[in-house]
């Protein structure tokens, strides 16, 4: 709620985004509770028709007040309206908007509201926001605040972390069990491709949607091979990017391009892409957690599943964390490689490693070390995060962590 009540304080316009059910609509009924202001849904048939007949009107019907507009992706055309309602009045907080797309990304959008708008973006909920746990390990690591690290034992076990997984971010799904929960996964993919896909695309086989959404759950946080992907689901090679571009906007995926620094000519330049919801992507693979426990038919998906998790709750933690910075990933020819780079406004680098296993041993570090030594004191420091317990120190500015070192 801060970020929220900070911006309205000083920015004209503020859009709070994010995928579907993350609860963006909830957020703004709560800010706008003290106001007394409504928050008018473009999900309604009436008031869509209203917005797209006469944008103008539109965003003017409540002068002196906050205009906030629900699902705002659905009549992008009220932008132009309201950039020219703060042009012409330069208050800070008269619109608050919602969408489930990023409006950047919309093809034919062309009002940015540059200056005039601010971005809150929402990736479902953290498990810091769930436990009230501190949330915010970047901060540590980038501070190389190896005593605090020293304090982050865990109490979790693989089993506790594998149901972490399947549970997943949306506050709706995480209420459910068995198969009320693999229902509202199933249905919630199929809306989101029958009708929020095809209210901001204009690409010609979204029927190849569901099948893409799929092969990027099964291949969860591998490197993208844009040609394998194009010929599995019959499409040309040079529009896939299209589709990946839609999931984008849609806050269904999240892509961590490859870092270099530098460090060597033969770097590997192929982003990783995952989606953004361990819930959903263990739903589309069919994936209970008994299903990847040792020895079980899907224990070789833990891995990638929880990398992706790692990753989606370092995203989350992006925005609002004291270190401001940026994912990637790393890996070189020679077979060095880090599942997930962590680069601030200072360009400091933290490298993570992630593993499902319960133990952690020095082969673990082997690329970490890498990092370590070819970058000096650039490098903060690298952290293996594994579902055992201990916190344990493996040398210099190289620490095993719990997977809950994340959030406590």
């Amino acid at each position: 709620m801060r970020p929220l009540r900070e911006a309205m304080a000083d920015t004209p316009v503020v859009v709070i985004q994010g995928a579907r059910q993350v609860g963006k609509s909830t957020l703004a009924h709560q800010f706008l509770a003290a106001s007394g202001a409504p928050l008018i849904s473009l999900d309604a048939h009436a008031v869509l028709a209203a917005a797209r007949n006469d944008p103008d009107s539109f965003v003017r019907q409540r002068p002196g007040s906050i205009m906030a507009i629900d699902e705002v992706q659905r009549a992008p055309e009220l932008l132009v309206a309201i950039k020219a309602v703060v042009d012409a009045d330069p208050r800070p907080g008269q619109f608050l908007l919602t969408g489930s797309a990023d409006l950047l990304r919309m093809p034919g959008q062309h009002e940015s509201l540059a200056g005039r708008a601010e971005t809150i973006e929402l990736y479902g909920l953290s498990q810091g926001e769930l436990s009230r746990g501190r949330d915010d390990l970047a901060e540590r690591l980038f501070a190389s605040d190896e005593t605090s690290l020293s304090d982050l034992t865990g109490t979790m076990t693989r089993s506790d972390y594998l149901s972490v997984l399947c549970e997943g971010s949306f506050p709706v799904a995480r209420v459910r069990t068995g198969r009320r929960r693999q229902a509202w996964f199933d249905n919630y993919l199929t809306r989101i491709v029958d009708r929020d896909a095809r209210d901001i695309s204009r690409l010609s086989h979204l029927d190849r949607l569901p099948r893409i959404i799929r092969l990027l759950a099964a291949n969860s946080s591998g490197e993208l091979v844009k040609a394998r992907m194009a010929a599995d689901v019959d499409i040309p090679e040079t529009s896939i990017q299209g589709y990946l571009n839609l999931l984008q906007s849609l806050y269904l995926i999240q892509v961590l391009p490859a870092w270099s620094g530098n460090l060597t000519q033969r770097i590997v330049g192929r982003p990783k892409i995952a989606l953004l919801d361990t819930g959903l992507a263990a739903r589309l693979k069919n994936l209970a957690p008994a299903a990847m426990e040792p020895g079980a038919a899907g224990a070789i998906h833990a891995g990638s599943l929880l990398e992706t998790f790692v990753a989606g709750e370092l995203r989350r933690q992006s925005t609002w964390s004291v270190s401001r910075f940026n994912l990637h990933h790393f890996r070189d020819r020679n077979g060095k490689e880090v599942d997930i780079i962590l680069e601030n406004d200072e360009r400091a680098i933290v490298g993570i490693e992630v593993k499902a296993a319960a133990s952690a041993g020095p082969r673990d570090f082997t690329s970490l070390a890498f990092l370590r030594d070819n970058l000096g004191r650039r490098f903060r420091m690298g952290a293996v995060l594994y579902t055992g317990q201990a916190p344990v120190r493996f040398g210099e500015r190289l620490w095993a962590l719990p997977v809950s070192s994340l959030w406590t």
